[in-house]
């Protein structure tokens, strides 16, 4: 039985309220016109952790620690009793004692006893703090899908447009721009998954492209390092971009080379912890610093610089290029 149906009840029969107040689930009181309380089912006196000593003949505003004096509500009640005049779900936030903090739905109407014209008011409440978590946590995480789509959408834009063209074929260019998206989705889909979202994780698939058909490809056996899905994303591109020049001009262009991935977690007395990821390629051919930067080069140093908030340092040494970045740690 809901409050309507309690309302519509006593308004048709001479019958005892305590009785069917009783069978009501929810928490609810039967106050008077001045909004003291004249009953009170077992469910309120369950939920709030309190008893009838406490509660009957009592203003409604004096219960618990006076959570229900509230300026809002105490107007809306006010204005039930002389207009006939109903609230519904009036969400209530507060500290309750016993209880906590908790989110209520109160709803009242007015009731006008048969016999003698005495005005009483049902006030029910309903314990909405799970569905209201539930809301929150929906609308967090829809919000955080927006986020995330639009930065997939920036980062996408941003390889497509910075792909270069020059001095490449269609087949070139279509070539280079699938496999930064493929290093993006494999980013991705590491950064998805929490248990996986860490190195040495994303380091194997990022480099599982190149571990079959270059064996030289060494990933250390380094702590593990958990990673935001923000920063599994931009660490696997950055990893694609080395693997990628490695293989194009570096020590995976040739059968002798290699490639060494290590990485440590430093912590500096008050200063946070922070990941130190090194790239060492031995054995390919003779190296040196290019005439101008190209988009790998910008792609890596900028991804540090602004989406880790770390810093890279490329070294083109006569024995091999080098990568070292360092960038904030999330937990490890």
């Amino acid at each position: 039985m809901d409050l309507d149906d309690l309302y519509r009840l006593l308004r048709v029969s001479h019958v005892q309220a305590q009785g069917i107040v009783d069978t009501i689930r929810d928490p609810l009181l039967v106050l008077s016109g001045d909004l003291t309380v004249i009953s009170a089912n077992p469910a309120f006196y369950r939920t709030f952790a309190t008893d009838r000593d406490s509660t009957i003949g009592r203003l409604l505003y004096e219960l618990g620690n006076g959570q229900w004096n509230i300026p809002e509500l105490r107007l809306l009640l006010e204005n039930v009793i002389p207009k006939s005049a109903s609230v519904a779900d009036y969400e209530v936030q507060t500290e309750f004692p016993d209880v906590g903090q908790r989110t209520m739905l109160v709803s009242a109407q007015r009731l006008i006893h048969p016999d003698n014209g005495q005005r009483v008011l049902l006030f029910s409440i309903v314990d909405a703090t799970a569905r209201r978590q539930r809301e929150v946590a929906k609308d967090f995480l829809i919000n955080e899908l927006d986020h995330r789509i639009k930065n997939l959408m920036s980062v996408t834009q941003a390889l497509t447009r910075q792909t270069s063209v020059e001095g490449r074929s269609a087949e070139d260019y279509r070539d280079a721009l699938l496999g930064r998206f493929d290093a993006l989705a494999r980013s991705l889909e590491v950064a998805a998954h929490k248990k996986t979202s860490r190195l040495p994780d994303l380091a194997l698939a990022a480099m599982e492209p190149h571990l079959e058909t270059a064996p030289a490809v060494v990933i250390a056996e380094g702590p593990v390092v958990q990673l935001s899905s923000s920063q599994a994303t931009s660490l696997g591109l950055i990893l694609h971009e080395l693997a990628t020049n490695a293989a194009k001009y570096g020590a995976l262009s040739m059968s002798s080379g290699t490639v060494t991935l290590d990485w440590k977690v430093v912590s500096d007395e008050g200063s946070p912890a922070k990941v130190h990821l090194r790239w060492q390629e031995r054995g390919g051919p003779q190296v040196a610093a290019p005439s101008k930067n190209g988009f790998g080069t910008r792609l890596i140093k900028f991804t540090t610089e602004f989406e880790l908030g770390g810093s890279a340092e490329l070294s083109y040494e006569p024995h091999g290029f080098v990568a070292e970045l360092g960038f904030p740690s999330q937990t490890s």
